[in-house]
């Protein structure tokens, strides 16, 4: 069976803003924008796992493209954290490559979806 990117992508990244969350929470002292990061940067990975279930190709594309939704509010909440100056620039630079390519992803599969 191919291994499913996205699903996989978005666990990982899910995981790396939970420690990132830790990190900002208990170090820096920093829980609201951290806060939200935690809450859109989790719901990307779990609203791709309800596309995975999803009742027909429609709720499909819908449960995907909330999944985009909240990736582009995650990269907003990195974006902010990092004008900030709460995140290391190469922490940043991380965070940013991975949330890109999760965006990239997204995009490529609703678009192929919505082909269908």
């Amino acid at each position: 069976m191919k291994e499913n990117i996205i699903k996989t992508r978005s666990f990982l990244f899910s995981v790396k803003v939970v420690n990132l969350y830790k990190s900002l929470s208990s170090e820096k002292k920093e829980f609201v924008m951290s806060r939200q990061l935690l809450r859109s940067g989790t719901a990307i990975g779990a609203l791709v796992r309800e596309a995975e279930h999803a009742e027909s190709k429609a709720d499909f594309i819908h449960k995907l493209s909330i999944s985009l939704k909240e990736a582009n509010e995650t990269e907003y909440w990195l974006d902010l954290l990092n004008a900030s100056d709460y995140l290391e620039e190469g922490q940043f630079q991380e965070f940013k490559k991975d949330i890109k390519e999760i965006l990239s992803l997204l995009v490529a599969i609703i678009k192929t979806s919505k082909q269908k």
